[in-house]
């Protein structure tokens, strides 16, 4: 069995592309819609990266990925924050996210960035 990633969008399209990519890809995908709840969300998937989106209905994933990075059972988790939102890289540095993907993005640079999180 891959590796276990978390994907947590509010958007049904991505979630279903990035979850086919994903799955093509040896994957193994769990999918949320919204935050609440995150961590029990994140003990039930028990996920080895967390593919986060900025905006989540209403709830703001920079908040989430804060609040992830704070707790000593979900900290060391990798987190790629995915948006179109200008300076999304300053998230890195101020969310304490590992890495960021722009929207739109393409099948090897979602590959590539999750690779590169995961050790391989």
């Amino acid at each position: 069995m891959g590796k276990k990633i978390l994907l947590i969008d509010d958007d049904i399209d991505i979630r279903d592309t990035i979850t086919f990519l994903l799955t093509n890809a040896g994957y193994t995908v769990d999918t949320c819609c919204h935050g609440q709840d995150i961590f029990t969300t994140i003990e039930q998937s028990s996920p080895d990266l967390i593919l986060l989106d900025v905006h989540i209905g209403e709830v703001d994933g920079r908040d989430l990925c804060k609040l992830i990075r704070s707790n000593p059972k979900t900290s060391f988790i990798p987190i790629l924050m995915v948006s179109s939102i200008e300076n999304i890289y300053n998230i890195i540095n101020e969310h304490g996210a590992n890495d960021v993907i722009e929207k739109p993005f393409t099948e090897e640079i979602l590959l590539t960035r999750i690779s590169r999180q995961l050790g391989f």
